[in-house]
């Protein structure tokens, strides 16, 4: 993956995210991370300044969370 890519694939995404294209797609289909389809195959690709942005949502979230004791130690990772 180039990192100046402006564009980058629901791969792309979910690589930098650790999380599977499903995922992906399910953030695409909420509008929670805002995408674009392009060309005949209508793929999509999600601009890298929505995907710091979202990042930067999710982080406020965290935050905000931990603020008002909303958050417990597990993470539901294995």
């Amino acid at each position: 993956m180039r990192t100046s890519a402006r564009f980058l694939s629901v791969k792309d995404v979910a690589e930098e995210l650790a999380i599977t294209e499903t995922q992906v797609y399910t953030l695409l289909k909420t509008g929670e991370l805002p995408a674009i389809q392009v060309g005949p195959k209508r793929v999509w690709r999600i601009e890298r300044v929505k995907l710091e942005e979202y990042i930067e949502r999710q982080y406020a979230a965290a935050w905000d969370a931990i603020a008002k004791g909303q958050v417990t130690l597990e993470s539901g990772e294995e």
